[in-house]
């Protein structure tokens, strides 16, 4: 499960990054325990817009799309103890 970080973390991260340069991006990632391909995707963010978007728990981009997958999650376990049940019926209605 992917960790989650605040907008402070990532821009402490990211200006670590910047005053070590020597360690390289796997080496400072690897000291502030995050993957490198994050780390350089938070740094090219904020070279690029000036700012790291933080979305909040789940990363979805508006709270429509969060109700949205939060529903397809609750179809998906409906359905399997919906195939749970008819399996069932078919053991003992033998």
């Amino acid at each position: 499960m992917a960790k989650q970080h605040d907008k402070q973390f990532k821009l402490d991260a990211v200006r670590y990054y910047e005053e070590h340069k020597e360690l390289g991006l796997r080496g400072c990632a690897e000291n502030l325990g995050v993957g490198y391909s994050t780390l350089g995707k938070w740094s090219k963010e904020l070279q690029d817009s000036g700012s790291i978007e933080c979305r909040g728990s789940g990363n979805y981009a508006s709270d429509e799309s969060k109700e949205i997958a939060r529903l397809k999650r609750e179809l998906r376990d409906t359905q399997d103890a919906l195939d749970v049940l008819k399996k069932a019926i078919g053991i003992l209605g033998k």
